[in-house]
C-alpha cells in the first residue's frame, strides 16, 4: 500500500504542462459543448455541476470511450432540448456545438496519445489545434450557402439544405481524396 502511494506521488511529480493543458482543453471543449445542448429551461447551478463531472470524465480518461459517451450525451441534450422543451434552432447553437463536439473529440484523440509526463514542443500542439480550427473554419464557410436556402421553397427547404450538404460533404471528400493522391 505505501509503495503504491509513493508510484502514485512520484507520477504526479512528472506531469508536464503541455498534456494538462491539453487534457484541460478537452474538459474546456466537452462542458461548454454540454451547455449549449442542455436545454436552457433545465440549466441551473445543480445541472452545471454535474455537466462539469461529466465534462472532467473523457480529460481524466481519454484513451477510453468517455469521449465518446460525452459526445452522445451533448447530442441527445440537443435532441431532448429541441424536441421535448421546443427550444428553438438557434444557428449559433448549431454552429457553436458543431465545433466545441469535433474540438473535442480532436483534443481528446490527442490526449490519448501523450502520456502525463510527455515532453512535446509546443509548435506541435498548435498545429494540431490550428488544423482542428481550420476544420471548424471551412465547415462553417461550407455551410452558409444552405443557409440562403432556408424558407425560400416553402416545405422542401429541408429536402434542398439535406441534398445541398450531402453535395458538399461529396466534394469535401473528393477534395480530400485528390489532395492525397497527389502526394
Amino acid at each position: 500500500m505505501v509503495n503504491r502511494v509513493r508510484e502514485i506521488s512520484a507520477a504526479i511529480g512528472r506531469i508536464t504542462a503541455t498534456p494538462l493543458l491539453v487534457r484541460g482543453g478537452v474538459f474546456l471543449c466537452a462542458l461548454l459543448s454540454l451547455v449549449v445542448a442542455y436545454p436552457v429551461r433545465a440549466l441551473d447551478a445543480r445541472a452545471v455541476g454535474l455537466l462539469a463531472i461529466v465534462a472532467l470524465v473523457p480529460a481524466v480518461a481519454p484513451r477510453r470511450s468517455w469521449p465518446t459517451v460525452v459526445i452522445l450525451a451533448a447530442v441527445a441534450a440537443w435532441v431532448v432540448a429541441t424536441g421535448w422543451y421546443g427550444q428553438r434552432v438557434e444557428l449559433w447553437r448549431l454552429f457553436a456545438l458543431a465545433a466545441l463536439l469535433y474540438l473535442t473529440h480532436s483534443l481528446a484523440a490527442l490526449a490519448a496519445v501523450l502520456s502525463y509526463d510527455a515532453v512535446v514542443a509546443p509548435e506541435a500542439v498548435a498545429r494540431w489545434i490550428s488544423r482542428a480550427l481550420g476544420v471548424v473554419l471551412a465547415a462553417a464557410v461550407l455551410a452558409v450557402p444552405l443557409l440562403g436556402v432556408e424558407g425560400r421553397w416553402g416545405d422542401r427547404s429541408l429536402v434542398a439544405a439535406l441534398l445541398g450538404g450531402l453535395a458538399l460533404a461529396v466534394l469535401a471528400a473528393t477534395l480530400l481524396g485528390w489532395l492525397l493522391r497527389r502526394r
